[in-house]
């Protein structure tokens, strides 16, 4: 019993970790700019997709990954400059359905690029697994988990310690007063969907060689993230990180003493208890400085 709780909390964690990339993405764009981009989920398969096809054409992992990283930043760029820029002052619901839009477009540009078959990627460290108090953990899991911790801490230190953070931060708060201060607001919008993108490419990329990636991976993963945000509080970065552990466990453990059929319902289920018990998510409705 001991053994397999393990092995779910293990596996929960590894998927939690990815709808917590996902999540601090959704509230970094939307403490930039009050916009919900549910195109979140895109920049993973662009990330993953990306990087199999770098390695196809004979260039090695790191440059690969690397160079799928920097192309999914400047989709998220054109993204903020072509559709979301020319339509700040539209009402919330309008910027929804554009990047329900955009979302759906770049699923296309996906399937038409790269095609409808189902990708991977080699798994960084080898696939002998790990053990760990009776459970098993493939290398990969650790490399996912790693690499979102990392991530999240150099994003807390760049809000909190670099001029620019401060920038997105003082955005965040009051983007009118931010602009009279000289903070270029149209910058901040920018860079937000591309640190967004990159962590959405990122967490694509080490998480490919386990779940495989296609061109309609993106909608689940999406959903997830922002069902982590929501749950942590939306607008929250701690929150957004503690829902996406919150929700990889939950889903890891009903899957397993439940039924894997209902994992993503019960999921949800919960989230719409959570909202409505405490609407504000469970972390309330915070800044980005405590990401």
């Amino acid at each position: 019993m001991l053994e397999s709780s393990i092995q779910f909390i293990l596996a929960g964690l590894t998927s939690g970790a990815i709808y917590a990339l996902v999540g601090l993405g959704f509230t970094i764009i939307y403490n930039a700019s009050h916009v919900i981009n549910f195109a979140q989920g895109e920049f993973i398969v662009i990330g993953g997709m990306s990087t199999v096809a770098l390695m196809a054409a004979g260039l090695p992992l790191p440059v690969a990954i690397m160079l799928a990283t920097l192309v999914t930043m400047a989709v998220g760029m054109a993204l903020a400059k072509f559709a979301i820029q020319p339509a700040r002052d539209a009402d919330v619901v309008a910027l929804i359905i554009i990047t329900i839009g955009a979302s759906i477009f770049l699923r296309g540009i996906v399937q038409l690029v790269f095609g409808k078959d189902i990708h991977s990627l080699p798994h960084f460290s080898g696939e002998t697994p790990l053990n760990l108090m009776g459970a098993t953990l493939m290398p990969q899991s650790l490399w996912v988990m790693g690499v979102a911790a990392a991530l999240i801490l150099v994003m807390a230190w760049f809000f909190n310690a670099t001029l620019a953070g401060k920038a997105m931060l003082a955005t965040a708060y009051n983007a009118l007063a931010a602009r009279l201060m000289g903070v270029d607001t149209k910058w901040v919008l920018l860079s937000a969907f591309a640190l967004s993108a990159l962590l959405g490419a990122v967490g694509g990329i080490v998480v490919t060689p386990i779940t495989f990636v296609s061109y309609e991976s993106g909608i689940m993963l999406g959903l997830k993230g922002f069902s982590a945000a929501v749950l942590g509080g939306l607008g929250n970065g701690v929150g957004a990180v503690a829902g996406g552990l919150i929700l990889g466990i939950v889903e890891s453990m009903s899957a397993g003493y439940i039924s894997s059929a209902y994992k993503d319902a019960i999921a949800f289920v919960i989230i719409l208890v959570v909202l409505v018990a405490r609407p504000n998510g469970l972390f309330g409705k915070k800044g980005i400085d405590r990401v």
